[in-house]
């Protein structure tokens, strides 16, 4: 695995590599992903072979602005307004597929949808612009398992099955995007993520935004009840740890309590940023002491505190 700056040196090795149908992580505003060019079934290919990904889980595609999205995919009005206001940032949008593009068939999961992002971490960007094609990237990790969102956790997890890694600091936000499929006249969630669902309520002007598709068909990552997981158990909503316990905590700092503390002044936003961090941390030294099981401290559940839990309850479904 090739160790990659953001020099513009670096960024044009990392554009070799996936043109030569590698996979590169890089950093987003959200998380960690794992590039791969769109266009090639080669390169995507590998992407699911690095994650031991089911080919049924389709992937984002992450494109420079509107304009090149557009050139995929064909906007609803709601997809036009989510766009120009929450684009780039941390919202990936599901419209329909255009025919006749050159978007691996693998990467859309074989669907006549497509899921797109425009990412505003500037590193993110660069690579883009470099490539001059769009990147799919799903979240950097093995599938199921925890996202990563610094650099250290990749070389841990993914150094051997990945060709390249750009360094980045870690992810500002820490969750991945907010999902919302506009592929049809309403609006529908299929992943809680980054921007709270309030939040796109509240813009769009709507009490309620449908939640995930009834008919069963996966067309969004984060839709797999049993996701985002360490290799430890997590018992949720622990209020009282003992001296003894590994504890993720949230709130105010119990003294002898042994431990992370995703904000220690109950800042939803700090937390997010922290949560898989501190558990790929709070895994390593369960590990060294026999398999020790995770305790989580209640999280609110509101505004970011609903992605937050909604990581949490998955990553703690037993396997």
């Amino acid at each position: 695995m090739k160790i990659l700056t953001d020099s513009n040196r670096d960024i044009a090795e990392a554009e070799k590599i996936l043109s030569a149908g590698g996979v590169v992580a890089f950093p987003t505003e959200t998380v960690y992903g794992l590039g791969a060019i769109s266009t090639s079934d080669k390169a995507v290919s590998k992407i699911f072979r690095v994650k031991n990904r089911p080919k049924f889980n389709p992937l984002i595609i992450h494109v420079e602005n509107t304009e090149m999205a557009l050139k995929f995919c064909s906007f609803s009005e709601k997809a036009f307004l989510l766009a120009e206001k929450f684009w780039p940032g941390p919202l990936t949008i599901i419209a329909k597929k255009k025919t006749n593009i050159k978007i691996s068939t693998l990467a859309t999961a074989g669907l006549d949808t497509i899921a797109v992002r425009v990412p505003r971490d500037r590193i993110a960007q660069k690579l883009i612009r470099c490539v001059r094609a769009p990147i799919a990237a799903p979240s950097a990790n093995i599938s199921g398992k925890l996202s990563c969102t610094t650099a250290d956790d990749i070389k841990e997890k993914l150094s051997e099955r990945i060709d390249g890694i750009i360094l980045g600091a870690q992810c500002e936000l820490g969750l991945e995007s907010t999902v919302i499929d506009c592929s049809s006249n309403a609006c529908n969630l299929m992943r809680l993520g980054s921007i709270p669902l309030e939040e796109i309520q509240d813009f769009l002007k709507e009490k309620e935004i449908g939640g995930f598709n009834s008919e069963g068909i996966i067309k969004s990552p984060g839709q797999l009840l049993s996701h985002y997981s360490p290799d430890s158990r997590i018992l949720l909503n622990q209020k009282f740890p003992k001296s003894d316990d590994l504890y993720l905590g949230f709130g105010p700092r119990k003294d002898g309590i042994r431990g992370l503390n995703l904000s220690e002044t109950g800042n939803l936003r700090e937390a997010a940023k922290n949560l898989f961090s501190h558990l790929h941390q709070l895994d390593r030294t369960s590990k060294k002491l026999g398999g020790k099981t995770i305790k989580v401290a209640p999280i609110p559940n509101k505004g970011l505190g609903i992605s937050i839990n909604d990581r949490l309850e998955r990553a703690s479904r037993l396997k």
